[in-house]
Parts: structure tokens; sequence; C-alpha cells
């Protein structure tokens, strides 16, 4: 590996740097962005069940924020119950984006390894052959030891660009997509606690 490094140029050293980053909030992200940790199952359901109990006060709410995402997005909605629906509503919208931005962290640095290991690789790729034309005009093309070195560093600083690049730009695309659809069962739940604590139909077990 180290033998690759050094044959590659020193922008290999860059490009296994964003190898690292990309890796470490690839893993990251695949534990923040665990459903079962985003959205607990029955929460609402358990919501409706203090309330129905009258157990529904600042301490209950305070440790429904501090159990989850949808928890803190559900709290903000519970502290204005007893206000409007719309006022209800608009309280659950705030609380929602600062809890879709916080599963959207890192997402955009993902996707800036995604773009920049390939050009790093293409750079890496020029230089490389700029060593191969100065060595052809110094020495002619009857040196294959100096022109392999040219030509080695063109490919693998190519390969090892596009090799961080492509899993990158997957685990980006992988998760946007899991916070979109996160972002919309969230939704449905927030909506489903304003019917529940406006009185417009009992919630069961389901949610």
């Amino acid at each position: 590996m180290l033998e690759l490094m050094q044959a590659g140029g020193w922008l290999m050293w860059p490009i296994a740097v964003c190898s690292v980053i990309a890796t470490a909030l690839a893993i990251e992200r695949a534990l923040t962005l665990r459903r079962t940790r985003i959205m607990p199952a029955n929460l609402v359901a358990r919501i409706w069940q203090l309330h129905q109990a009258g157990k529904l006060n600042a301490e209950a709410i305070e440790e429904i924020r501090a159990g989850s995402p949808l928890g803190r997005m559900l709290a903000a909605g519970l502290v204005n119950r007893n206000h409007s629906r719309e006022v209800m509503k608009e309280a659950l919208g705030d609380a929602g984006r600062h809890v879709v931005a916080d599963l959207e962290r890192y997402l955009n640095a993902l996707a800036t390894i995604a773009s920049v290991t390939p050009l790093l690789g293409l750079l890496g790729t020029v230089f490389g052959m700029i060593n191969i034309f100065s060595v052809i005009m110094t020495a002619g093309t009857g040196n294959a030891a100096l022109l392999a070195g040219g030509i080695s560093q063109a490919l693998l600083t190519t390969a090892a660009g596009l090799s961080v690049a492509i899993p990158t730009l997957l685990c980006h695309r992988f998760f946007d997509s899991k916070v979109g659809t996160l972002t919309i069962d969230m939704e449905q739940q927030a909506l489903r606690l304003v019917e529940v604590m406006k009185g417009e139909r009992e919630e069961g077990d389901e949610g």
C-alpha cells in the first residue's frame, strides 16, 4: 500500500485523507440515522396514554424531548397543545426543520468528497502526463523506467480518486434518501399528534 502511495505521488495523500474522512462520516451517519433511534415505536400512542392519565406534565414532555429526534419535534407541539391547531402545527414545523437539519449533518461533506476526489485524481493524471513529456524531452523514449514512473502516477491517482468517490457518492445518495423518508414519516407522526391532541380521533396502538 505504501509503495502505491509513493508511486502515485503526493496527491495520493489528500485522496487517502478524503477516504478516511468519508469512511468515518459514513459510519457516523449509519449509526445516527437508525430508524429505532430517530423514531421510537408507538411514541404518539404513549403520549396519548400519558395525556389520558393526566401525566403529560413538563417533566414528561422534557423526557420525550430528550428521548429521540422525533420526540424533540413532538415536544415542541406538546408545549403548545393548549393553543390553537395552527399554533401547534407551526411549533411542530419549526422544530421539524431543526431536526431535519441535524439529520442532514455531514451529508454535504460526503457530497464534497465525492466531487473533489475525482478531481484530485485527474490532477494527479495531469502531473503524471507532464512528467512523461518531461522525460521524453530530456531522455527520449528509450528509458522505460523513467516513463513508467509518470505513467504509474497518472493511472494510480485516477484510480484512487475514483475508488474513493464512487462509494462516497453511493453513501451520500443512500443517506440523503433515508433522511427524506424519515422526514416524511416524522411529518405523518406530527400530524397524527395534532389530530389526537385536538380530539379528532383517538390514538390506538398505531404510531
